[in-house]
């Protein structure tokens, strides 16, 4: 399965993708976007789970978003924010138009280089980019065990080392940090996982079956046996940058 058949899986949902995926904390929200900021732009903001956090810190929220069903969703929750179909490797706004430019959960799925230049000529002078995630804390056994079934092989990554990441024509200049716990219903766990792009991409036994096996690592383990309430724990990641000089 390649990185484009499992990016185009998300252009079929947008109501479950906006009620079973976390959101994201204030911390990172205020570290990124000090009020105020003129223009912020939301790059694939899928159903606004980070635009709506923009609203209140900046003049003017945009979101960019290539799934229609995701963008319905957007636009329903969020009127105020002025929504429009594109991706990264071609954004449907003028040249520097953005004082600021978030993209969640997402830069993975981009055309780095494309992207860039994009980026580059959207940003006014002096504009920043945060590149944010949410990430599960591979301390927790459970959750790392459900991680492994629908991204095998199971990510090394110990939860503790900060990340950086090279974007083309940028320079990173600040890294933040923030962990938190969720608190989450089984049934709303199981079905935040039927959102991930190995189970959307997956045919139904398949998904039927890695479903099963995620519903055996909560059955067995410790601290979810028999639980109707999980205690997950995130750590939320955000990586500004600016044009390199």
């Amino acid at each position: 399965m390649t990185v484009a058949n499992l990016a185009a899986t998300f252009l079929s949902i947008g109501s479950e993708y906006d009620k079973y995926r976390p959101g994201f904390p204030e911390e990172i929200v205020a570290a990124v976007a000090p009020a105020p900021t003129l223009t912020a732009l939301d790059l694939a903001a899928g159903t606004g789970k980070f635009t709506e956090q923009l609203i209140g810190r900046a003049r003017e929220v945009i979101a960019v978003e290539p799934s229609e069903p995701m963008l319905a969703e957007l636009r329903r929750k969020l009127p105020e924010v002025h929504a429009l179909i594109g991706t990264a490797e071609a954004i449907p706004l003028p040249d520097t138009s953005c004082d600021l430019v978030t993209v969640a959960q997402a830069y993975h799925w981009f055309d780095p280089d494309l992207a860039s230049r994009e980026l580059l000529r959207v940003l006014t002078p002096g504009g920043r980019l945060a590149l944010i995630w949410n990430g599960p804390d591979r301390r927790c056994e459970w959750d790392s065990a459900a991680y492994a079934i629908a991204h095998p092989p199971a990510d090394s990554e110990d939860g503790v080392e900060l990340p950086e990441l090279e974007v083309p024509g940028f320079t990173q200049v600040q890294t933040i940090r923030v962990g938190w716990t969720e608190k989450i219903s089984r049934r709303d766990y199981l079905n935040r996982w039927l959102t991930v792009s190995t189970f959307l991409a997956a045919d139904t036994a398949t998904r039927a079956t890695m479903m099963q096996q995620v519903e055996a690592v909560l059955d067995a383990h410790p601290e979810t046996r028999g639980q109707d309430i999980l205690q997950l724990p995130h750590h939320t990641d955000a990586l500004v940058y600016e044009a390199c000089a």
